[in-house]
C-alpha cells in the first residue's frame, strides 16, 4: 500500500518569516487590544500579546478578528506521522505525531511537534462543535470511531505499517485501518487550520503546542455513558429533522439546500462505485498472482529452453503487473474514494448547520408563541379588570419581547454566517477536487505507462521462441 500524502494546497507559504514584529496579522491583533467595543478596556489600558487576545472567545469570533485571520488562515500546515502503539492488550491505543510548521505569530515557535493519541482528536471536534456549530459555522468531521477495527487493532501485537501485499492477512487490514485513519485525522486537523476562526481558537493552539499530555476525553468513547447520552440525542435529533420542516422564506436557502441535498446523493453513488473498481483491481491483482504462479510451473516443466525462458519471464512479468495492479487498487481508494467520503463528512457538517438555524428559528418562532400568549392574557386580565393579572401579563411581555428580539437577531446573525460560510466551501470545493482529480489521473497514467514498458521488455523474449 502506497503511503497517502494529503499535502496542502498552500505548501509555498513562507514559514521562516522572520518579521514576526511587522507581521499584519499581530499588529492588527494589537489594535483590536485597545478597541473597547470589542474587550471593554478603557483608554491607556496596557496592551495585550497576541496570545492573551486570541483566547479571549468574544474576540476571537468577532469580525475583526475573522477578517483579520483570514489573511493568514493558510499560513499552517499540519503533518500527521508514525502511528504507533502504545501498551498492550485492551488498555492500548494508537499515538501519532502532529507536526505544526507555521509563521503564525499567535503560536509561540515557528515549528512544533506533540504525541496525540485518537481520542484527542475526537476532544477537539467535540470542543469546537460546542463552541461554533450554534454559531452557523461549519465544523471540519473527525473520522468516526470504530469499534471492530480499533479492537482489533488492541489484540494484534503491533500496529503494522509495513505495505499491503494483496493478501487479506490481518497484519496488512490493520496496516490500511491505521494509514486509512492517519490520512483522515490529518486532513481533519488542516481543514480546521484553514479555517479563519477555527485556526486562532485556543483549543486548537492548545492541540497543536502542548508538550503535555492533553486530559483524555472520556466522553468520545462509543461506550461510556456519554457515548450513548449522544447517540440517544442524536437519535432524538433525527426525528427532530423529519418531524419538523421550516417554511424556509429565504430562497438562497431553499436553493442551496436542494443543492446539498443531490451532492451527497451524486457523491455516495461515485465513492460506491470507486469503492468497487478498487476491489476489482485488487481482485485482478490476485489473478495477475495466480497467473505468475502458473506461468513458472509452466517455465520450469518444459523442456524446450527458448520457451521455458520465456515462460519464466512471463511469470516475472505477472508479478510486476500484480504489484501495480495494487497500487491502482490503492489509487482508487486513497485517493479519490477517501476523499469522496470526506466531502461526504463536510456535507454532514453542513446539513448540521442548516439544523442549527432550523433550531434557531423553532426558539424563535417559540418565544413569538409565548408573546402572543401574554398578550392574549393582559388583555383578558383588562376585560375582567384584575389590576394584578395586568401588571404580571405586562412584565412578561416585556420578557418575551426582549426573547422574541433575540431569537430574531440570533437568526438573522446564523443565516449571514452559514452563507459566509458555504461560499467560503465553494471556493475550496471546486480548487481541492480539481487537483484531487488531476492526482488520481496522473497516478493512473503513470501506472498504465508502466505496464506499456512491462509488456515492451517482454516482447523480445516472446520473438525470440523458436
Amino acid at each position: 500500500m502506497s503511503e497517502e500524502t494529503d499535502a496542502p494546497l498552500f505548501s509555498t507559504v513562507d514559514i521562516n518569516n522572520e518579521n514576526r514584529d511587522d507581521d499584519l496579522f499581530a499588529s492588527a491583533v494589537q489594535e483590536v487590544s485597545l478597541d473597547p467595543e470589542v474587550n471593554g478596556s478603557s483608554e491607556g489600558q496596557e496592551k495585550a500579546t497576541v496570545a492573551d487576545i486570541a483566547s479571549m472567545p468574544a474576540i476571537v469570533g468577532s469580525p475583526i478578528m475573522e477578517e483579520i485571520a483570514t489573511e493568514r488562515a493558510n499560513n499552517i500546515i499540519i503533518t500527521v506521522t508514525e502511528p504507533q502503539k502504545i501498551g498492550e492488550g485492551m488498555s492500548s491505543y494508537v499515538a501519532y505525531h502532529v507536526l505544526t510548521k507555521t509563521n503564525m505569530p499567535i503560536f509561540s515557535r515557528h515549528e512544533f511537534t506533540v504525541l496525540r493519541r485518537f481520542s484527542d482528536f475526537l476532544g477537539l471536534h467535540e470542543k469546537l462543535t460546542e463552541k461554533y456549530l450554534r454559531s452557523g459555522r461549519i465544523i471540519p468531521p473527525a473520522p468516526e470511531k470504530s469499534i471492530v477495527g480499533t479492537t482489533k487493532l488492541k489484540m494484534t501485537s503491533t500496529p503494522s505499517t509495513e505495505s499491503a501485499n494483496g493478501t487479506n492477512s490481518s497484519a496488512s487490514l490493520q496496516s490500511q485501518f491505521v494509514e486509512r485513519r492517519r490520512a483522515a485525522l490529518e486532513r481533519f486537523l488542516n481543514r480546521v487550520a484553514q479555517h479563519p476562526v477555527l485556526c486562532i481558537d485556543p483549543d486548537f493552539r492548545e492541540f497543536l503546542e502542548s508538550d503535555t499530555e492533553l486530559p483524555k476525553a472520556t466522553s468520545t468513547s462509543a461506550l461510556s455513558g456519554a457515548g450513548m447520552l449522544r447517540l440517544f440525542n442524536k437519535v432524538g435529533e433525527t426525528v427532530n429533522k423529519i418531524t419538523y420542516k421550516m417554511d424556509e422564506s429565504d430562497p438562497w436557502f431553499e436553493e442551496r439546500c436542494a443543492r446539498v441535498e443531490a451532492l451527497e446523493g451524486q457523491l455516495r453513488r461515485l465513492c460506491g462505485a470507486c469503492e468497487a473498481l478498487a476491489g476489482e483491481r485488487r481482485e485482478l491483482a490476485v489473478r495477475s498472482h495466480e497467473a505468475a504462479r502458473a506461468a513458472a510451473a509452466l517455465s520450469a516443466a518444459d523442456p524446450h529452453p527458448p520457451l521455458s525462458r520465456a515462460l519464466s519471464h512471463l511469470s516475472d512479468l505477472h508479478e510486476k503487473i500484480e504489484h501495480l495492479r495494487m497500487e491502482q487498487s490503492n489509487t482508487d481508494f486513497y485517493v479519490l474514494a477517501e476523499h469522496i467520503k470526506d466531502y461526504l463528512g463536510l456535507i454532514g457538517a453542513i446539513k448540521d448547520v442548516f439544523h442549527e438555524r432550523v433550531k434557531v428559528f423553532q426558539n424563535w418562532q417559540h418565544a413569538q408563541m409565548q408573546l402572543t400568549k401574554r398578550r392574549e392574557n393582559k388583555a383578558k386580565a383588562e376585560l375582567a379588570n384584575r389590576p394584578e393579572k395586568i401588571e404580571q401579563a405586562s412584565n412578561e411581555i416585556i420578557e418575551w419581547e426582549s426573547k422574541v428580539e433575540r431569537g430574531q437577531q440570533e437568526f438573522d446573525t446564523i443565516s449571514r454566517v452559514i452563507k459566509k460560510e458555504l461560499e467560503r466551501w465553494e471556493e475550496i470545493r471546486v480548487g481541492e477536487l480539481r487537483a484531487t482529480v488531476l492526482r488520481y489521473l496522473e497516478e493512473h497514467m503513470k501506472h498504465q505507462a508502466q505496464a506499456i514498458r512491462y509488456w515492451d521488455a517482454f516482447l523480445p523474449e516472446a520473438r525470440a521462441i523458436k
